[in-house]
């Protein structure tokens, strides 16, 4: 009778092991997705600075009865300069969008906006990037729904731009737009 060597059966016993670590992680919700300890909580503060000669954004902006979409760009970040035409035209819909710029100087902030348009009704100014990491965020850009009384609603790490946004982003904003119709 032939004798089994150990290093014949771990090969195989490695793969099914490593096939069955794949499944697993396959079996999750959305890999993308990065939830956000915020979601159905008030909206952590806001800068405290904001850019010169524009409107500043306030904590009480977040809480004036409208739902408001908060935006985190930098100027250096190409993602974002791929959702700037996705922000101008929501601000065109007549939905309050606001920016908070962060990491970033105030000079390439402003000749940014500048150049390619401000959809904010308001900004706040982040250089060293600590509101960001009190709202969670990762990488810009990253965009909040925040309901009219200050709650975050939904959280979307990534550019604004595509059939994610289409099928992500907009129904989880067109959500929070009705139930703020019918409050």
């Amino acid at each position: 009778m032939a004798k089994i060597s150990p290093l014949m059966i771990a090969p195989p016993v490695l793969f099914a092991l490593l096939a069955g670590l794949f499944f697993v992680g396959m079996q999750r919700g959305n890999p993308d997705a990065l939830p956000s300890v915020f979601i159905g909580q008030p909206a952590p503060p806001v800068a405290p600075k904001g850019l010169e000669g524009r409107a500043l954004l306030t904590d009480a902006d977040l809480r004036s009865g409208d739902v408001t979409i908060v935006n985190f760009w930098a100027s250096w970040c190409p993602p974002c300069r791929a959702e700037h035409p996705t922000l101008k035209a929501l601000n065109a819909e007549g939905l309050r969008v606001a920016g908070i710029n962060f990491k970033d100087t105030a000079s390439q902030a402003q000749g940014y906006l500048e150049d390619d348009g401000d959809p904010f009704f308001a900004l706040g100014f982040d250089p060293k990037g600590a509101t960001a990491i009190d709202w969670g965020v990762t990488a810009p850009p990253e965009t909040f729904i925040v309901g009219g009384d200050g709650t975050v609603l939904f959280r979307y790490a990534g550019p604004l731009i595509g059939s994610d946004y289409e099928q992500r982003f907009r129904p989880a904003l067109d959500k929070a737009l009705q139930e703020a119709k019918g409050q």
